[in-house]
C-alpha cells in the first residue's frame, strides 16, 4: 500500500459528492474542499467530515495540507481551474471530460510535464474490476479475434433549456457527457481509430441530444457508438471475437457484471462485480500509485491517449458542426 495522499476536492457539485463519498467510504484521506462559497464549502465539508473548508478554489490549491486535486467545474472551466491547481505545485485528476477540446488538453499534459507533476482524466471505467477482467480476457485470446464493439449511453435528462446538459456554453449535449464514455471503451480495445462517421440531432439550444459514431479501425474493425442526452437506453455493451462475445449488463460503464460466450452459445465464464460504494475510488488509487512510482504520465489512461480521445471528440463535433462559445 502506497502513502496516502491528501485529496482536496474542487467544486461541490454531484459528482464531486458522488466520488468524496468513495473516497472516504475506502479510506482515503480528503483534506479540504474549495468552493465559489463559504456556505457552500462548509456545507460539504460537514456531510464529509472534512478538516478545511476554503471559500475559494484559488484558497484550495493554496493550501499546504493539499496534496492533489479532484477537478469537477463545469467542462469549460477545466482547462482554467486544472491549469490553477498545476500552477500551485499540485497534482490533479480532472473530472471527465478532461477538456472541451484537444488544444486545452495539450496545453494541460505540457504544464504537467514542465512542472513534474501528474495530470489524469478521472475516467473511472478504466479502472473498474470489470474492465481489468475483460481486458485479460481478451489477451488471453478468449474472444479470438476482436471485431466489435456495440455500445450505448443515453439518459433521459433535463428538457429545461437552462440546465447544463442543454447549455453550450457550460459544454452541454450528449457528447461530451455521455458520448465521452463509448469513445473512451472504443480507444480502450482498439486504439485510435482510422475513419469517423457520426450523425447527430440537436436541441433548440443547439446542444446535441442525440449523436451516433461509427469508428472504424485497421484490419475492419468497427465501434458502433450511440449517446443521447433526451432518451433512456439499455445502456449495455457488447465486445464480439471471432470466437466468442462480451455481453456486459446494465450499466456497462459502472461496476456491473458480464458473460462471455463461444460462438455455439456456450456461457465460458460470468463474472459479477463486489465494490465498497460506486466504484470511483480505483482511479484515486491509480493516482497514488502513479505518484509513488514517478509516473507521471499513466498507464491504463496516459495523458497522451487522453489529448488523442479529445482529438476524436473534436473529429466527430467536426462533422456534425457543433462549436462552443469562444473557440
Amino acid at each position: 500500500m502506497t502513502e496516502r495522499l491528501r485529496w482536496g476536492i474542487l467544486a461541490t457539485g454531484g459528482i464531486a459528492h458522488a466520488f468524496t463519498h468513495d473516497l472516504k467510504l475506502n479510506g482515503f484521506t480528503v483534506q479540504a474542499v474549495g468552493s465559489r462559497s463559504q456556505e457552500s464549502a462548509d456545507a460539504f465539508a460537514a456531510e464529509f467530515d472534512i478538516p478545511t473548508a476554503h471559500p475559494s478554489y484559488e484558497a484550495l490549491v493554496a493550501d499546504p495540507e493539499v496534496d492533489v486535486v479532484y477537478v469537477s467545474t463545469p467542462h469549460p472551466l477545466h482547462v482554467t481551474t486544472a491549469r490553477m491547481v498545476l500552477e500551485a505545485g499540485k497534482h490533479v485528476l480532472v473530472e471527465k471530460p478532461f477538456t472541451v477540446n484537444a488544444r486545452e488538453a495539450q496545453q494541460l499534459a505540457d504544464l504537467a510535464s514542465e512542472r513534474g507533476l501528474l495530470v489524469l482524466e478521472a475516467m473511472w471505467t478504466r479502472y473498474l474490476p470489470h474492465m481489468a477482467r475483460i481486458r485479460q480476457i481478451i489477451a488471453d485470446g478468449t474472444l479470438g479475434e476482436v471485431r466489435t464493439l456495440i455500445a450505448d449511453h443515453t439518459q433521459k435528462l433535463s428538457d429545461d433549456p437552462t440546465h447544463r446538459i442543454n447549455a453550450l456554453e457550460l459544454g452541454g449535449g450528449a457528447l461530451l457527457d455521455l458520448g465521452i464514455y463509448p469513445v473512451s471503451f472504443s480507444w480502450d480495445l482498439f486504439g485510435a481509430p482510422r475513419t469517423i462517421q457520426s450523425t447527430a440531432t440537436f436541441k433548440q439550444t443547439g446542444a446535441d441530444a442525440q449523436i451516433a459514431n461509427l469508428l472504424g479501425y485497421d484490419g475492419g474493425r468497427v465501434a458502433s457508438i450511440l449517446s443521447a442526452s433526451d432518451t433512456l437506453g439499455p445502456n449495455t455493451a457488447a465486445v464480439l471475437g471471432t470466437l466468442a462475445r462480451i455481453e456486459i449488463d446494465r450499466v456497462w460503464y459502472t461496476p456491473t457484471s458480464f458473460r462471455v460466450v463461444a460462438a455455439d452459445g456456450t456461457v465460458i465464464e460470468e463474472f459479477r462485480s463486489e465494490v465498497t460504494g460506486r466504484g470511483m475510488h480505483f482511479q484515486a488509487e491509480a493516482v497514488e500509485r502513479l505518484v509513488a512510482e514517478g509516473n507521471l504520465r499513466g498507464d491504463l489512461l496516459t495523458i497522451d491517449e487522453t489529448v488523442a480521445i479529445m482529438g476524436t471528440l473534436d473529429a466527430i463535433r467536426e462533422q456534425i458542426g457543433l462549436r462552443y462559445p469562444g473557440e
